[in-house]
């Protein structure tokens, strides 16, 4: 069947995890031919582990030193990736391009002051008036540059100063959620022809005592040593093992990749989103709606962003190994963490490599997920929210 022009493609790959830099190295480690080895730091914020950010030179990216110093990690970590999936996609010296280049970006919150925010709740314990001493502490304690730094369009717009990405540009919040509705609208506006190429993904700085007190807030975090994904420790807290990662995609539609000659890694052939209640079979109905169209079998692989945690995990697993029997599936989670906003683009990168490359990926988990006995044609990648919001996209490999 011939190729439309409105067909949405991914020509460019910016990812970064704790296994390495750069679409190359993520190309070598998924097609080994065994897991990635282990690659978690259990001492520095114990009793949680976390999958670490690995030795990055920042000035590969972004040159200027004004620029990284006032940014934080994780805004460094996008803008970073970005300049990886730009330089990937043969944009990155392109000026036009650039400055008519779409940006949605997927974010949450920025820089916290960890000492600040102990202060003020260790003086709200011998206060009563803490509503006057969280103004008093607020006014005097922080810099002023972290309310700039907290803001979580500052990304996308740093973003734009560092690589002169001008076109529009929008930012969504909302943990797993926001980066489903990153790709899924960068998707639609170009399938629509409202866009002909855009830079689309997020990142998440693990690393951080914030991030962590998030997710411990829920009971979700696991404690103690790593396990692995289809198989958490469930006396060991909530199922989640986080990893510092980012990833940044170019999307094009097909009339404008083939103009000006560039490689295609994959075509996006459908993705959606949703979220509702997960009460009595509606999240595996909300699924299977999602997947619609999606075929199993050998030459379908399987990116399943599953949290780890626990409920929501096996009811994934459930509902893969009935509706993907006889597809290969990688849960990345495992090997790379879990990264919130970033969870779904991450996906969606490493299918995309998968399918470009040719290769065949060796399981993760071999406990539990079988290897790939025939070159993927399809890749199928999900993302369950840990607590709400769900996406599927169905990728092909060009013929």
């Amino acid at each position: 069947m011939a190729k439309a022009n409105n067909d949405v493609v991914i020509t460019g790959v910016g990812i970064v995890t704790c296994h390495g830099v750069g679409a190359e190295a993520h190309v070598q480690i998924l097609g080994a031919a065994a897991a990635p080895g282990l690659k978690i730091e259990t001492e520095r914020f114990s009793p949680y582990p976390v999958h670490p950010m690995p030795e990055i030179d920042w000035n590969q990216q972004i040159p200027k030193r004004g620029d990284q110093r006032q940014m934080e990690n994780w805004q460094r970590l996008g803008v970073f990736a970005a300049g990886l999936a730009l330089d990937d996609a043969g944009f990155k010296d392109d000026a036009d391009a650039c400055g008519t280049m779409d940006m949605i970006v997927a974010a949450g919150g920025g820089e916290r002051d960890i000492t600040v925010d102990s202060l003020i709740v260790d003086e709200g314990l011998k206060r009563n008036d803490r509503e006057h001493l969280l103004n008093e502490k607020l006014t005097t304690e922080l810099r002023p540059t972290l309310f700039l730094a907290q803001l979580s369009n500052l990304l996308a717009g740093n973003i734009s100063i560092v690589h002169k990405v001008t076109g529009s540009s929008r930012t969504f919040m909302g943990e797993e959620a926001a980066g489903i509705s990153a790709v899924e609208t960068a998707f639609h506006r170009i399938r629509s022809g409202q866009s002909t190429h855009t830079l689309v993904g997020s990142a998440l700085v693990a690393e951080r005592q914030d991030v962590i007190l998030l997710y411990e807030a829920l009971g979700a975090h696991a404690t103690g040593g790593w396990t692995p994904l289809w198989s958490r420790d469930e006396t060991a807290g909530g199922g989640i093992i986080t990893g510092s990662a980012a990833a940044f995609l170019i999307l094009e539609s097909r009339a404008h990749a083939q103009a000006r000659g560039a490689r295609i890694y994959a075509t996006i052939d459908a993705i959606g989103g949703d979220r509702g209640s997960r009460d009595a079979g509606r999240l595996e109905a909300r699924l299977e709606q999602l997947a619609d169209g999606a075929k199993a079998g050998a030459e379908t692989v399987v990116f399943s962003g599953a949290s780890g945690a626990h409920d929501v995990t096996a009811r994934e697993k459930a509902w893969l190994g009935t509706r993907f029997e006889g597809s290969a599936v990688r849960g990345y989670s495992g090997v790379i963490g879990q990264s919130l906003e970033a969870q779904f683009p991450l996906g969606l990168a490493l299918a995309a490599l998968t399918l470009g490359a040719g290769i065949t990926v060796a399981p993760f988990d071999t406990a539990a997920e079988t290897a790939m006995s025939a070159l993927a044609a399809t890749a199928v990648v999900t993302t369950v929210g840990h607590s709400r919001g769900e996406g599927v996209a169905i990728l092909s490999a060009e013929k």
